[in-house]
């Protein structure tokens, strides 16, 4: 501003200010207040002895570092299934992971002692089945017009949900064995 506006300013205000004196002492006061004030600072940090800011910094440049790479992981070449080949696939895909769960889940209620070595076996071969369509994945990926990897990738499905058929079908033979020797004891 010009001084001519500070002057008029000043005109304008006259009688509107404070013009009181504190009381008798009040340097003194404030001077103490303020050297109170000084010594609790100082002791305040030298108890913390961790300077929390600093910390909270170096934890936030982990995280960002941390999600930079993340999605940078996520950011590669996603693996091809049949869903991304066409809806009719996506729907066979859906309707033999649902089957395949479903089976699954009948074979986990079957566990006993007695069925525990076969189910153990089976479920290494789905584990190697499993290993076996990933790798289908990968080359159909590379090669999406490719028929025989996605009948291979139909009949990796299909070998899964025989392999447990045989299997829960086996476990009732096993229990069916087992009622009927119970049976022929308890008649003897």
């Amino acid at each position: 501003m010009k001084k001519e506006n500070l002057d008029d300013l000043f005109e304008t205000l006259n009688g509107e200010f404070d013009v009181e004196n504190p009381g008798i002492g009040h340097e003194n006061r404030f001077l103490s207040k303020l050297k109170s004030d000084t010594s609790e600072n100082s002791e305040t940090e030298k108890t913390k002895g961790i300077n929390w800011k600093s910390f909270l910094a170096i934890a936030a440049s982990i995280i960002i570092c941390l999600s930079v790479f993340v999605n940078l992981n996520n950011n590669e070449e996603e693996l091809m299934d049949l869903a991304n080949v066409s809806p009719e696939l996506s729907e066979t895909q859906d309707f033999f992971t649902a089957t395949i769960e479903n089976e699954l889940r009948k074979l986990n209620k079957e566990q006993s002692p007695i069925t525990k070595k076969i189910i153990e076996d089976a479920l290494v071969l789905i584990d190697n089945l499993e290993n076996d369509y990933n790798t289908l994945k990968i080359e159909l990926t590379q090669n999406c017009e490719d028929q025989r990897i996605i009948h291979a990738m139909i009949s990796n499905f299909q070998s899964r949900i025989d392999i447990l058929n045989t299997v829960l079908e086996e476990i009732e033979n096993i229990k069916q064995l087992k009622t009927d020797n119970n049976e022929t004891n308890n008649t003897i």
